[in-house]
């Protein structure tokens, strides 16, 4: 019975979905529409991550699978011979539970469509989108992205704090250009492309970190698991599309030209790219720990 409803609702949204880029490409784009296009991507999000965190605390082998956190330090350590060096040790200071830390980054992005969708936070939206700009976008993407690119260095094997500070500060700090290109462009006739292009560089360190790693491996990659790999492959093909949309607004290539249109494309990709992510990730816990 459960499954039944819960098989009706996927396709009840599913159908909406459909109806909704259906709509798009035959009608023009309005803001009555995108605060429904909101509603219902905040809906899907929120499902897909209820499914997770229910999976992550009720399936053994999932509640089972953990990924430490470890930090390194210099300890005096007796060489023998009544010597002592400073040499590194490596502490774990907790495990994180990757199945019901992975639906995190889909919730924050379910709540960040239904403020969108409440009445005077909707306004607020709107009003901002005239001028070219959605406050809401750039500070979900810096929190649920900067998750989402955490676990994903974490399944290359980047477990030190410090390292993943890092990516996350950087990653934050990339999409926050994006909120200061839209910033920095609202009242000019010229495009302004330095915080796109501060963006970009930002946006490639952890990516050289995650490298790093996987030269770390030894030359012998074959023995990482297949999904790793679709993660790595999915998120940095994901990561392209989001610049690249930014750029054909302020290009004003073709339907791009009306900065609402690439504002239900962010939508769109948001979704698509969470949704496929986040189950890579989730599908990763059930692997030999």
């Amino acid at each position: 019975m459960l499954y039944c409803y819960i098989t009706n609702l996927i396709l009840y949204w599913e159908d909406l979905i459909l109806e909704g880029i259906r709509e798009k490409k035959t009608k023009e784009i309005t803001y009555p529409g995108l605060r429904r296009f909101n509603g219902i991507m905040g809906a899907v999000h929120f499902i897909q991550a209820s499914f997770m965190l229910i999976g992550g605390f009720l399936i053994g082998d999932i509640i089972d699978f953990r990924l430490p956190v470890t930090t390194d330090f210099l300890k005096l350590t007796d060489i023998g011979g009544g010597e002592f060096a400073l040499l590194p040790e490596t502490r774990t200071l907790f495990e994180i539970p990757l199945g019901p830390v992975t639906s995190s980054f889909l919730f924050l992005s379910a709540i960040a469509h239904f403020l969108i969708v409440l009445p005077k936070v909707n306004d607020f939206y709107n009003r901002n989108l005239e001028k070219g700009i959605n406050y809401f976008r750039w500070f979900e993407y810096a929190l649920s992205s900067s998750i989402m690119i955490v676990l994903i260095a974490m399944n290359f094997g980047v477990l030190n704090l410090a390292a993943l500070i890092s990516v996350v500060a950087l990653n934050a700090a990339m999409n926050l250009m994006g909120l200061m290109m839209e910033i920095h462009n609202q009242d000019s006739e010229k495009t302004k492309w330095i915080a796109f292009y501060i963006g970009i560089f930002l946006g490639i360190i952890p990516w050289i970190l995650i490298a790093i790693y996987i030269a770390g491996i030894g030359g012998d990659v074959s023995n990482a698991p297949w999904f790793v790999w679709a993660i790595l492959g999915g998120y940095f093909f994901f990561f392209n599309t989001f610049p690249i949309n930014m750029f054909l607004q302020y290009k004003r290539v073709g339907k791009w030209a009306n900065y609402l249109y690439g504002e239900r494309w962010y939508i769109i990709l948001s979704l698509v790219s969470k949704s496929l992510l986040a189950w890579l990730v989730f599908a990763g816990t059930l692997r030999p720990v």
